[in-house]
């Protein structure tokens, strides 16, 4: 009976650490090809905002992270850095600098979403028509599915 139960617990222990590992696998293999440098460097020329992700936000940790410089124009959003990966990122614009998810939930209602982020090293997000950078001050990298907080940089 003991010898059962020490094998059916190693057997989920194994399950639950597959899927754990699946989850965080997945979209890094499915995450189509990353902008190279110089094409992270020519969409963000005609930026007219820039800031900064960095590693130790309060909302960040070990699994959700940002880094890098990321430039704001009329036209695209740039990172040219890295992202701890995940699945169902997205790109918001924020009236103000959030850290936490607290504070992410707090003002997404006054938030834009700018669209989907889904490389990890360096990204290239295309702003939609209608939007004015100007009228927010912070990008946020929040992930949907899991409604965690990722990273987020002051631009003005």
């Amino acid at each position: 009976m003991k010898k059962a139960l020490l094998l059916c617990a190693s057997h989920v222990a194994v399950l639950v650490a597959g899927i754990g590992l699946g989850i965080y696998a997945l979209p890094i293999l499915i995450a189509p090809a990353a902008p190279t440098g110089a094409e992270a460097a020519a969409a963000s020329a005609d930026a007219a905002y820039t800031g900064r992700f960095v590693r130790d936000l309060k909302g960040s940790d070990a699994l959700h992270w940002g880094e890098g410089a990321v430039s704001v124009g009329r036209r695209h959003i740039v990172l040219d850095g890295r992202l701890a990966p995940g699945p169902d990122y997205k790109l918001y614009l924020s009236p103000a600098f959030v850290e936490t998810e607290a504070d992410f939930l707090r003002l997404k209602p006054q938030m834009r979403r700018v669209g989907d982020v889904r490389t990890f090293e360096n990204f290239i997000v295309p702003v939609p028509d209608g939007i004015d950078v100007a009228q927010y001050k912070a990008v946020v990298v929040w992930c949907e599915t899991f409604s965690q907080f990722i990273t987020a940089a002051s631009y003005q």
